[in-house]
């Protein structure tokens, strides 16, 4: 590239999506000249965010030598995709710097240069510093412990943190930062502002998908998840109160790729609060036996004898789970629709934002198609699924002889266990017998609790 050139390129960025044969909508000139630290894109499907972000990623490498651009996805195969645009563009403007280094997932340019792309897994992103760039794509997809472990690696490097997607409900860390965050420029492209996108296009959307699908996918708007499976879970038992003393219990759900998820709080007459968790991937399961409460009696994953056993070796007190996936929403249901569950929510953060995602599969309609949820963003979820179906074995026993298969259905069909069924689980999985009188203290308890609570923070 002759020294002209490469100074108009230099000066003007978007020269590298003209060399495509795209032109530039006037949003992405303004990105690509823009010089703000740290960036939210919230876009529209199909508006050219990953192209333009792309392009800003090959700038960076050209034009500040030594430096280091990572692009972060949730999946190896997401990131992949980007590189490849980023690779294509280098490839229209003739690779005006030879690479000494370039793969499916990296390119070193003779600069110093580098640009990598990575999977969303925390212990391949902890080994990177000093980064100038780092590209979220799918950012409302990235898990928030994800997002707490990348920050860091900008802080001496200064470098630029662009975080780009489209919605994906009201929860997780970029739907916070959109709504509440502070220092970010915040770029919203709805459909609107992409000429390719027409308006008989949209109305087919609608059509066949809805307005909640467009307005989230092209409209540029948080919604509320439809299908939820507990759409009200933080409403109905989150707390700022400790757990009271009581008997120890606690979930775990293994997990390595996935996370491994264990909950633990007390079980006080027939309330179960939950006020501990620990939620980790990529960690060897003897870091979390170091890690976990002593004197717990543990309720886990049946399919993890290998961990189970390698817990009770290490002093562990655990039991195999109940994995019966719908008698155990059951359960937590009834728990919550008579208040029996309190969790602390201070101190279970990914517990709450695993209930605003755990979803039923939907049709187009908004109607549920399968009363079996999604299998994901469920791991603190079935760590305390695996307690409470244990807890409240005995109860649930009756329940399904009661009422036969609807007893395994959430919803409408829960029913709301007496007193003295739930009194009955308890004694059947512990062996005590809470009387009429613990109740009632427990009963006293609890409100001293919840206005003490509300005492201090007026």
């Amino acid at each position: 590239m002759d020294p002209t050139a490469a100074l108009r390129l230099a000066l003007d960025p978007s020269g590298i999506l003209e060399a495509q044969g795209i032109t530039p909508d006037p949003w992405q000139r303004n990105l690509l000249a823009s010089a703000g630290k740290q960036v939210l894109l919230n876009c529209s499907r199909q508006s050219g965010k990953s192209t333009v972000v792309s392009a800003l990623a090959l700038h960076t490498a050209l034009f500040q030598p030594g430096s280091l651009t990572l692009l972060l996805c949730p999946a190896q195969r997401q990131s992949g995709e980007l590189f490849r645009k980023v690779m294509h563009a280098y490839n229209a403007m003739k690779r005006p710097l030879p690479t000494v280094d370039e793969t499916q997932l990296k390119m070193e340019l003779t600069n110093g240069s580098r640009i990598v792309c990575l999977p969303g897994r925390e212990e391949t992103i902890r080994s990177f510093s000093s980064v100038a760039l780092l590209v979220i794509d799918e950012a409302s997809r990235v898990p928030d412990d994800l997002y707490r472990s990348v920050r860091p690696m900008l802080a001496v490097s200064r470098g630029r943190l662009i975080a780009l997607s489209t919605p994906y409900g009201q929860q997780g860390w970029f739907w916070k930062e959109w709504t509440d965050g502070l220092g970010w420029d915040k770029v919203k492209i709805p459909w609107k502002q992409c000429p390719r996108i027409t308006n008989d296009f949209i109305l087919s959307e609608r059509l066949s998908l809805g307005d909640s699908w467009v307005a989230q996918e092209y409209e540029c708007s948080f919604e509320a998840l439809e299908g939820l499976v507990f759409p009200d879970f933080e409403q109905r038992c989150g707390t700022i109160c400790v757990a009271p003393p009581g008997k120890k219990v606690g979930g775990i759900d293994f997990g390595f790729r996935n996370p491994f998820a264990a909950i633990w709080g007390t079980l006080r007459d027939d309330v179960l609060w939950i006020d501990g968790e620990r939620y980790l991937r990529e960690t060897p399961l003897h870091e979390h036996s170091a890690a976990l409460p002593k004197g717990v009696y543990w309720y886990a994953d049946p399919a993890g004898r290998t961990e189970t056993e390698e817990l009770r070796v290490a002093g562990h007190v655990v039991r195999k789970g109940n994995n019966d996936i719908r008698a155990g929403i059951a359960a937590i249901k009834a728990r919550m629709e008579t208040g029996r569950l309190k969790i602390t929510t201070y101190k279970c953060p990914n517990l709450l934002a695993e209930a605003k995602l755990y979803r039923y599969p939907t049709g187009h309609e908004g109607s549920p198609v399968s009363e079996t949820p999604v299998d994901e963003h469920n791991h603190a979820l079935s760590a305390l699924r695996y307690l409470i179906s244990r807890v409240d074995a005995r109860f649930m026993a009756k329940l399904r002889k009661q009422t036969g298969e609807t007893a395994t259905k959430p919803g409408p069909h829960t029913v709301e266990p007496t007193d003295e069924q739930m009194r009955e689980s308890q004694e059947a999985v512990f062996g005590v017998r809470v009387s009429d009188a613990s109740q009632k203290r427990n009963d006293q308890n609890t409100r001293w609790n919840d206005e003490a609570m509300w005492e201090s923070v007026r």
